[in-house]
C-alpha cells in the first residue's frame, strides 16, 4: 500500500518541487544556455585575436632595443648583442639603462606664436606689442607677486649675467613636448630649438654646442630669448592672466602663454615662502601625471637663487648641474587590449544576464504560470527563495565560465587582478542585478516589451558608460560627489568597477607589476571601495522593494500597501459570517428572480448562520463590477450570485459568451477580487485566506497554462509534489496497487498520481507522456490541464470549458474521469456543450448577463422550461398548408418556429397533445400526400438554455 500524504505541503516540500521543475526546465534549454555562455567566450577569443595582431605590430624592430651581430670569439660566427649603443633614438627608450644620461634642467618655454602679448583679452600695458609675433622676437613672460613689491623687484628671477661655460649653468628651455620619462629628452634630438632665457640677449647669447645622445653626439643650437619679469598686485591677477592665456591641445584660438609665475607671499629676510605656477599644457592621460613636473625643478631653482641673491648679493647661487632618471631594465611596448576595450565589452557581457532573468520572470507572469503554481499550493516564500537561488546559480556559473575563459586565454584583465576581489565584485553585482530584474518584472506584462527594454538597457548602459561616465571619472576637475551620485545607477557602478580593474591591469602589464590587490582599495583614487558599498546597500534595498511590490501587484495575492500592518490588527476568524443584504448601488436590488434562484439564496443564508457546514463552496451575493472607461457605463460581470455546493457534487454553469462565467471562476481562484459580497471555500474566506484555499484547490483554466519545454509527466510530477505527494504516491494510486487488468472505474476514494493521471486522460501510451507540452495538440494540452487540476486529491476543482477542442472519443473518456473525480469533492464546471452538462453535472445554473436565471438538475429544468413537444415534418412545398392544418387540428395553440423549403417545425403544448393522436394524424396524412420525413421530440436541454437566455436578455433590454 502506498503512503498517502495529508495536509498542505511544507515549505521545503514546495521548494523541492519548484527546484526540480527549474532544473528540468534548465536541462531542456541546454542549447539556449550554450548560446548564452558562448557570447563571452567568443568575445574573449576576439580580444585575444586583436591582441595577437597588435603584438605582431609591436614586435617590430623600432619598438624594442636595437641589436647587432658581433663576432665576439673571432671564430667567424656572430652573436646578437643588444644595447643602447646599437639603438636609434626610437629604440633607445626600450633598452636597459643602468646609467641614465644627465640632462641640463629645462623650462617649458612657449613657442614664439603662443607667447603673451597685449590684447583685448589680457589688457596689461607692460606686455610686448602683438607685432613681435610677426618677427618672432616676442620675449617670454614671467609673472611674480607678493606682499612686498620692493622685495620682489629687488630679487628678480632673471638677471643679466655673463655667459657661463657649462650648458647646465644657463637658464635653458624648450617648446618641445616632454615625455613620460626623462631617459631621452626630446628637446635634444628634435628639430625644435633650445632657448637660452636671459633678461637681455647679447651677441654671444646664441651659440651651438655638442650634446651627447646615446652613442653619438648631436650639434645643438642654443638660441637666446628675452625673459620679461612683470609684477602683478595679487595672486588673483596672476591666476586671471594665466587662465586667459591657457590652451589645451591644439585649440584654435588666441593664445597668450606665460613661462612661469611666482607668488612670494610673505617672504622677507627672515622667511622664504613662495608659490610657483608652471605650464602643464601637456599631460600624460595614461599615468594621470602632469609632464610639466619634469621641468618644474628649474623654476624652483630660479626662485631659490633669486632669494639667495637678494640676501647675499649677485654672486650667490645654487648650482643646478643636471636632472636624470633612475636606472631601468629593458622594457617592451606592451598593450593589453582586454584592459583597453574590456570595460565596455565586459559591461555588455555581464549586463546581458539582466534581460535573460527579466524575460524568464515576465514569461511566467504573461503565461499566468506563476498564478497557476500558486493556485496549486506554491507559497510566496518557496517561490522567491528557489527562483532567486536558481537565477543566482545560473549567473554564478555564467560568471565563472566568463572569468575562466578570460584567464585561460591569457587576458591580463583577469590574470593580474586579485581573483578574490573579482569574485566579491561580481557576486555582489549579480545579486543586485537579479533583484533589479525581480523589481522590473512587476512593471511588464509582455515578454517582447521586456526583452526590448532589457537589451536597450544593456547596450545603452555600456555606451553611456564608455562615452559619458568614463569622461567624468577621468576628469579630476569634475566633483567626486557627482561621480558617486552617478554610480547610484547600477550600470555605472558595474562600469566603474570594471574600469578600475582595467586600469590596474593595464598599468600592471605596462610596468610589469601586479594588478589590483585588497590594499589598493584604501587608495583615494581607487573607486572600487565606494562601488562595493553602493552595490551592497542597493542590493538589499532593491530586494526588499521588489518583494514588497510583488506582494501588492502579483496576481492572485494582491494586498493592501499596508498589508504588513495586518499582524498588529485583531485577527478575524475564518468561520462563516451573517448573510449580506443584496445591494446594487445604494438601492435594495429587487429582481424578478425565479423561485429556484430565491430558494438557493435562502439556502445560502441559512448555511451562513450555521457554525459548521458540509458544503465545500458557499457564495453569498458575490458581485464583480468593472468601472466604466471612455464614457462607457460600468460593466456588471457578476450580479449578486448566491450559490452553495456540497462535497461530491458537480455544478455546471451554462451561459452565452460574456455572461460572466469566467469572471466568477476568476474570483473564486483568486485572479480577481470581488467588488462586493463574499465566498467561502472549505470554510475559508476567499478575500483573506486565499493562500490556505490554494492548498486544497485544483484548476483547469480556460486557456492551457503549460511550460512549452516540459513534458506531460514532468508537469504532473511538479504539481503532484506541490500537493504533498511523495515517493510511491507519485507513481501509484494512493491506497491501491494498480493492476493493469483492473478496470480503473472500479476504484474509489483515490488520489490521482502521475501514472494514473496520464492513463486516465489517455496521455500514457505511445511516448506521449514524455513528449514536450509545446508539441502537444490542442486536445492533448486540454487533457493534460484536466489531469493537473485533479492530481493530489483537491477538495474543490474549477474546470473552465475542459472539453474544448477534444474529439468525441477523448471527450467521452474525459467525462468518465470527471464523473469519477467528483466523489468527495466539489466541482464547478463551465461548458457550452449541453450534452456534457447533462452527462456530468448534478445541478445546472444558467447564467445570463451576470445573473443566475435558474438552477436545478437537468431533468428539473427540462420539466420546468420544456412544456412542449417539437413536431417536425418535411413535404413538398405544395402541401405546406396541409401540414399546418394538420398541426392546428392536433393543437390549436401550436407555434411555428421553423419553415424552410417544405420543412416546418412546430412547438406543441404537452397538455393539448397526446402522442398517439400525433402518430394517427401522421398516418392519415401519408395517405393523402407524400411525407418525406417527420419527427416528434421532447424538449432538450439546449432548448431550455435558448429559451431561458432569450427570455433573460429580452427582460434586460426592456428594463
Amino acid at each position: 500500500m502506498a503512503e498517502t500524504s495529508h495536509g498542505p505541503a511544507s515549505f521545503w516540500t514546495q521548494a523541492d518541487a519548484l527546484l526540480r521543475k527549474n532544473l528540468t526546465f534548465q536541462k531542456r534549454n541546454i542549447k539556449t544556455n550554450i548560446r548564452l555562455i558562448s557570447f563571452p567566450f567568443i568575445l574573449c577569443l576576439l580580444l585575444v585575436l586583436i591582441q595577437s595582431l597588435v603584438n605582431h605590430e609591436l614586435d617590430k624592430p623600432e619598438n624594442k632595443c636595437g641589436c647587432t651581430c658581433i663576432d665576439t670569439n673571432g671564430d667567424g660566427k656572430c652573436e646578437e648583442v643588444c644595447g643602447l649603443e646599437y639603438s636609434t633614438l626610437d629604440q633607445g627608450s626600450w633598452c636597459p639603462i643602468p646609467k641614465p644620461p644627465e640632462w641640463p634642467p629645462l623650462l617649458q618655454v612657449p613657442a614664439p606664436e603662443y607667447r603673451a602679448v597685449t590684447s583685448d583679452v589680457i589688457p596689461f600695458s607692460d606686455l610686448p606689442n602683438e607685432s613681435c609675433k610677426r618677427t618672432g622676437s616676442c620675449p617670454v613672460t614671467l609673472l611674480f607677486t607678493g606682499n612686498n613689491q620692493s622685495l620682489g623687484e629687488s630679487s628678480a628671477i632673471l638677471n643679466s649675467s655673463t655667459f657661463p661655460d657649462s650648458l647646465a649653468n644657463i637658464v635653458a628651455g624648450s617648446e618641445s613636448k616632454p615625455q613620460y620619462s626623462n631617459f631621452l629628452d626630446p628637446a635634444f634630438y628634435s628639430d625644435l630649438p633650445i632657448y637660452n632665457v636671459q633678461s637681455q640677449c647679447t651677441q654671444n647669447s646664441t651659440f651651438s654646442t655638442d650634446v651627447p645622445i646615446l652613442s653619438f653626439v648631436r650639434k645643438q643650437e642654443i638660441r637666446c630669448v628675452q625673459g620679461l619679469n612683470l609684477w602683478r598686485n595679487s595672486s588673483s591677477e596672476v591666476n586671471n592672466e594665466l587662465y586667459k592665456g591657457y590652451r589645451k591641445g591644439n585649440a584654435e584660438r588666441k593664445i597668450n602663454e606665460i613661462l612661469a609665475a611666482y607668488d612670494f607671499l610673505n617672504t622677507n629676510r627672515n622667511n622664504f615662502n613662495v608659490s610657483i605656477w608652471y605650464n602643464s599644457t601637456y599631460k600624460n592621460d595614461s599615468g594621470n601625471v602632469p609632464i610639466g613636473l619634469l621641468r618644474v625643478p628649474r623654476s624652483v631653482n630660479l626662485a631659490s637663487n633669486a632669494y639667495l641673491q637678494y640676501l647675499q648679493g649677485p654672486g650667490t647661487k645654487i648650482e643646478f648641474e643636471f636632472v636624470k632618471e633612475m636606472p631601468k631594465h629593458e622594457s617592451r611596448l606592451r598593450l593589453d587590449f582586454s584592459s583597453i576595450l574590456g570595460t565596455l565589452f565586459f559591461t555588455w557581457v555581464i549586463i546581458q544576464l539582466f534581460p535573460v532573468v527579466l524575460t524568464a520572470l515576465v514569461y511566467e507572469k504573461q503565461q499566468n504560470l506563476r498564478i497557476m503554481m500558486k493556485m496549486h499550493g506554491l507559497g510566496d516564500g518557496p517561490y522567491w527563495m528557489i527562483s532567486y537561488a536558481y537565477f543566482l546559480t545560473v549567473s554564478l556559473i555564467y560568471m565563472l565560465c566568463f572569468v575562466i575563459f578570460g584567464s585561460v586565454v591569457g587576458l591580463k584583465f583577469f590574470t593580474l587582478n586579485d581573483y578574490s576581489i573579482q569574485f566579491v565584485f561580481y557576486f555582489i553585482y549579480i545579486n543586485l542585478q537579479i533583484s533589479l530584474a525581480f523589481l522590473a518584472a512587476a512593471m511588464f506584462s509582455n515578454v517582447k516589451t521586456a526583452t526590448v527594454i532589457g537589451y536597450i538597457c544593456v547596450f545603452g548602459t555600456g555606451l553611456l558608460g564608455g562615452f559619458l561616465f568614463q569622461f567624468f571619472v577621468e576628469d579630476t576637475s569634475f566633483p567626486r560627489g557627482w561621480v558617486v551620485a552617478m554610480e547610484l545607477f547600477p550600470g555605472f557602478s558595474l562600469y566603474r568597477g570594471l574600469y578600475e580593474f582595467a586600469q590596474y591591469a593595464f598599468n600592471g602589464n605596462y610596468l610589469g607589476t601586479d594588478g589590483m590587490r585588497w590594499g589598493d582599495l584604501s587608495d583615494s583614487k581607487n573607486g572600487m571601495r565606494e562601488v562595493l558599498i553602493i552595490m551592497v546597500v542597493e542590493w538589499l534595498m532593491v530586494l526588499f522593494v521588489a518583494y514588497y511590490v510583488d506582494q501588492i501587484l502579483s496576481s492572485g495575492s494582491r494586498k493592501s500597501p499596508l498589508f504588513f500592518l495586518q499582524s498588529f490588527r485583531k485577527k478575524k476568524g475564518s468561520s462563516f459570517r451573517a448573510p449580506s443584504l443584496q445591494m446594487q448601488g445604494s438601492k435594495v436590488f429587487v429582481d424578478m428572480e425565479k423561485a429556484d434562484v430565491i430558494q438557493e439564496r435562502e439556502r445560502v443564508e441559512q448555511l451562513l448562520l450555521e457554525p459548521n457546514s458540509s458544503h465545500a463552496i458557499i457564495c453569498d451575493n458575490l458581485k464583480k463590477v468593472y468601472p466604466g472607461r471612455d464614457g462607457n457605463p460600468e460593466k456588471y460581470a457578476v450580479r449578486g450570485l448566491s450559490l452553495a455546493l456540497p462535497r461530491g457534487e458537480c455544478f455546471g454553469m451554462l451561459g452565452p459568451n460574456g455572461a460572466g462565467k469566467t469572471s466568477f471562476i476568476n474570483m473564486m481562484i483568486g485572479l480577481t477580487k470581488p467588488t462586493s459580497g463574499s465566498a467561502f471555500v472549505q470554510g475559508l474566506d476567499i478575500q483573506t485566506h486565499m493562500d490556505e484555499i490554494y492548498t486544497s484547490m485544483g484548476v483547469c483554466p480556460q486557456h492551457d497554462l503549460l511550460w512549452e519545454t516540459l513534458t506531460g509527466r514532468e508537469h504532473l510530477l511538479f504539481y503532484g509534489r506541490l500537493k504533498n505527494l511523495k515517493g510511491s504516491s507519485l507513481t501509484q494510486v494512493a491506497g491501491y496497487a494498480y493492476p493493469c487488468s483492473l478496470p480503473f472505474a472500479t476504484l474509489s476514494a483515490w488520489t490521482l498520481a502521475v501514472e494514473e493521471s496520464l492513463k486516465s486522460v489517455n496521455l500514457y501510451h505511445g511516448g506521449v507522456a514524455d513528449k514536450q507540452a509545446g508539441k502537444y495538440s490542442g486536445g492533448m494540452k486540454r487533457r493534460l490541464s484536466v489531469a493537473i487540476s485533479l492530481i493530489g486529491d483537491p477538495k474543490v476543482v474549477y474546470m473552465d470549458e475542459p472539453s474544448t477542442g477534444l474529439d468525441p472519443a477523448s471527450r467521452n473518456n474525459l467525462w468518465n474521469v470527471v464523473k469519477r473525480a467528483k466523489q468527495e469533492r466539489a466541482i464547478i464546471l463551465t461548458t457550452h456543450s449541453m450534452e456534457e452538462a447533462e452527462v456530468l453535472c448534478d445541478r445546472l445554473g444558467i447564467f445570463v448577463d451576470g445573473s443566475l436565471q435558474c438552477i436545478g438538475n437537468p431533468k428539473e429544468l427540462k420539466g420546468r422550461y420544456g412544456g412542449s413537444y417539437v413536431f417536425t415534418m418535411t413535404t413538398s412545398s405544395n402541401y405546406e398548408q396541409e401540414v399546418e392544418s394538420l398541426v392546428r387540428r392536433l393543437s390549436p395553440n401550436a407555434n411555428k418556429i421553423y419553415h424552410l423549403s417544405g420543412t416546418q417545425k412546430f412547438e406543441l403544448p404537452k397538455q393539448e397533445v397526446r402522442i398517439a393522436d400525433v402518430f394517427q394524424a401522421v398516418q392519415n396524412a401519408k395517405s393523402r400526400f407524400t411525407v418525406f420525413a417527420w419527427g416528434l421530440a421532447d424538449t432538450t436541454l439546449e432548448d431550455v438554455f435558448i429559451k431561458v437566455a432569450r427570455g433573460a436578455q429580452a427582460f434586460n433590454v426592456l428594463s
